[in-house]
């Protein structure tokens, strides 16, 4: 059965399995102390081309929004995420476990949060004794829906937070996705200046798992680590997320895991389109959403994997397929075939 149900079923690059199997028995010190996860830290400085931010590898997407979120809030403060942001919809309330609400924007079906929402909800909080207050800002880029932020959006948006003193922290599960995407217009490098922190994604992007935190803004860094190690996010052996990232960001590793799912995500979405199907939404990364009947769905699962996402009307549901760096054409064109023949 072929999958397209997500990025993260295989295991990782082989350029990274080499390393590890390589260093397999040397003893270092754990909890990220150790000489790759320092090796590590420093190609993602160079990458992001910011020496003095604060980088920190967490093993999952869950936990680093988790510990990143909790942490910058105080006990009586909020998070403002679009309604179809992660935190919102897929981490079973993790955000609020830590005593903190989740402010839900609707977003207009692109999953996009825009300037004006923002200005709205905030002036809907600001300053009310009886309402939690609003601090950090939650936006996925690529969105849940695979759509992007440009950067004038993004420039918008981090002006308008410095400007009533809100952090914005952009959640990069599928950065790599995102970054080979032929509609960006923002570079890795350029992060530092739209943003107070950035999480980088490895599980969905090349790694076995690992998920790379950044913070841009010195303030929201201050005794991180002391949150990381309450959170139970500091893993004993540290060196595994440390060996992984010093070789995905080596060699263009990143940018090509996202440009082949990019590509795939492209070419699957064309030949849909060409057999007479509608999309949900018009997506430019590996993360693609169709509307599908049931009882076409029905028989596409008898040989393929993917979400069902949502229920249209009586006979039709948004479906979603996901491609990613090991996506092959023949399994697209193998789809396609048994697509027309349904």
């Amino acid at each position: 059965m072929i999958s397209f149900k997500n990025d993260y079923s295989e295991g990782a690059l082989p350029e990274i399995l080499e390393v590890i199997v390589k260093t397999n028995l040397e003893k270092t010190v754990g909890y990220g102390l150790d000489e790759y996860t320092e090796a590590g830290v420093k190609q993602m400085k160079k990458v992001l081309n910011s020496e003095d931010c604060y980088v920190r590898f967490l093993t999952g997407g869950t936990q680093t929004n988790l510990i990143m979120i909790s942490h910058g809030l105080l006990p009586y403060e909020a998070v403002i995420s679009a309604d179809t942001g992660h935190i919102a919809a897929n981490e079973t309330g993790a955000i609020e476990a830590t005593g903190h609400k989740v402010i839900e924007i609707e977003t207009t079906g692109d999953g996009k949060i825009n300037l004006e929402q923002l200005k709205e909800c905030y002036q809907l909080y600001k300053g009310k004794t009886h309402l939690v207050q609003p601090r950090i800002v939650y936006i996925s880029n690529p969105t849940e829906l695979g759509t992007l932020y440009s950067k004038n959006e993004l420039k918008e948006i981090y002006s308008y937070c410095k400007e009533i003193g809100l952090y914005l922290y952009i959640d990069g599960a599928r950065l790599a996705y995102a970054l080979a995407s032929e509609k960006n217009d923002i570079e890795l490098s350029e992060y530092k200046n739209y943003c107070d922190s950035l999480f980088i994604g490895g599980t969905k992007c090349g790694l076995l798992f690992g998920e790379a935190l950044v913070i841009f803004n010195k303030n929201l860094a201050k005794n991180f680590d002391y949150t990381v190690k309450q959170k139970g996010g500091m893993l004993a052996k540290g060196r595994l997320l440390g060996i992984q990232f010093f070789e995905l960001m080596k060699e263009n590793r990143y940018l090509n895991v996202g440009k082949v799912g990019d590509e795939m995500a492209k070419l699957l979405k064309e030949r849909v389109i060409e057999a007479g199907y509608k999309l949900y939404v018009d997506s430019y990364t590996n993360q693609q959403f169709f509307i599908f009947s049931d009882e076409l769905i029905e028989k596409l699962e008898k040989k393929y994997k993917f979400e069902i996402i949502k229920k249209i009307d009586e006979k039709n549901r948004v479906v979603r397929f996901v491609t990613s760096w090991t996506t092959k054409e023949e399994e697209i064109e193998k789809f396609i075939r048994d697509l027309k023949k349904s």
